[in-house]
């Protein structure tokens, strides 16, 4: 096809940009720079995130660069697993709803696109642009999908290809009263505040409880207020800390929606977690923060900056059970990969973070 350009790359009467991007917290949170890059070089353009039900809740009435959420019907790869198909005819609704949208470009920041690729082009937009491996249906201007490259320059380079440049190289989240009054319903106002969060996704990244209630102590007996956040499947992993931890702390589990945490972790002078959507969460709203990494999720998903950011790094590369090398191979093991990093490190990182940040922060809240 051919592309209708201005002569820094943006393209012509760009009206409505689709963007699909429909999975988990951090996800999301990795995109921000990407999706602040295209609102200034379109900033006439009606942005729409094609993404799930969370995401209309959480940004509704959120300052930003989304204009508008429209919930993705669960199709094979997007929303669902590999092997699970949708409805076709609820996916054949959608689309033809979505033909009628008339986007003018539809950007892929949803994976290598080997289910995305496909879905994306049933949008019938004038322009697509997005990721593309090996293995998946070319766009019209794609970058090629590298598992191992930091996620937010991977979209940041999805969105140069139409000429968005960037405006920020660090996420930021605006937090809205309403995150705020329901956090202050919960947990007071004092300061200096101090969340942990021993939950992931992926039991692999999961810190040892008894580490995490060791570094709670520490942190309270330096004067924070220390709570423990967690989602219902985290509760006996919140339990374990807030149980073993001779201080006393807050069991938060599910005590708070997704605005509420994020009204919650704005006020926080530190926040220590395991690399999950709440520690990125976390550095959006302005937190500074102890990320608990294997060393391959720190290319991916590792902070950019070190002021406010301490990441706490395991190099092991072999499984701890079978020893196979899993940069290399898989296993069906899920034992901690970052139960060796120690409470030394991670503890003196968060009282240098805490020294740091507890005095602004009691000033500002």
């Amino acid at each position: 096809m051919t592309l209708h350009t201005l002569g820094s790359g943006l393209l012509r009467d760009v009206r409505k940009i689709a963007v699909l991007r429909a999975n988990y917290l951090g996800d999301f949170i990795f995109c921000l720079p990407a999706l602040d890059a295209l609102r200034s070089a379109y900033p006439d353009a009606e942005i729409v995130l094609l993404a799930n039900p969370w995401h209309e809740a959480f940004l509704a009435g959120r300052p930003g660069p989304i204009d508008r959420v429209v919930v993705v019907p669960p199709q094979e790869g997007v929303r669902i697993e590999p092997g699970m198909p949708g409805d076709p005819e609820e996916l054949d609704r959608f689309f033809k709803q979505m033909e009628q949208e008339r986007f003018d470009l539809a950007i892929q920041i949803h994976g290598g696109g080997r289910y995305s690729n496909p879905f994306t082009l049933r949008l019938r937009a004038r322009t697509t642009a997005g990721l593309r491996s090996p293995d998946a249906a070319p766009l019209d201007l794609w970058a090629p999908y590298v598992y191992y490259q930091s996620e937010v320059f991977r979209f940041l380079e999805v969105v140069s290809l139409v000429g968005a440049v960037p405006v920020s190289i660090e996420p930021h989240l605006t937090v809205t009263e309403q995150d705020l009054s329901e956090a202050r319903s919960v947990v007071p106002d004092d300061a200096p505040l101090v969340a942990l969060h021993p939950g992931a996704n992926d039991t692999r990244r999961q810190w040892p409880p008894e580490k995490f209630a060791a570094l709670g102590d520490a942190l309270a007996a330096a004067g924070a207020r220390v709570v423990v956040t967690g989602t219902e499947p985290e509760r006996e992993l919140v339990q374990a800390v807030v149980g073993t931890m001779r201080c006393e702390a807050q069991d938060l589990c599910r005590r708070l929606s997704l605005r509420g945490l994020a009204g919650l972790l704005s006020r926080c002078a530190v926040v220590v977690s395991n690399d999950s959507g709440p520690l990125h969460l976390a550095g959006a709203v302005g937190a500074a923060t102890v990320g608990i990494y294997w060393c391959g999720n720190l290319i991916n998903a590792g902070p950019i900056t070190r002021v406010r950011h301490r990441p706490a790094i395991s190099w092991r590369l072999a499984c701890p059970v079978c020893g196979v090398d899993c940069t290399r191979d898989s296993c069906v093991h899920r034992d901690s990969f970052v139960a060796d990093v120690t409470v030394r490190e991670v503890t003196e990182s968060a009282l240098d973070l805490l020294r740091s940040t507890a005095p602004s922060a009691t000033q500002q809240r």
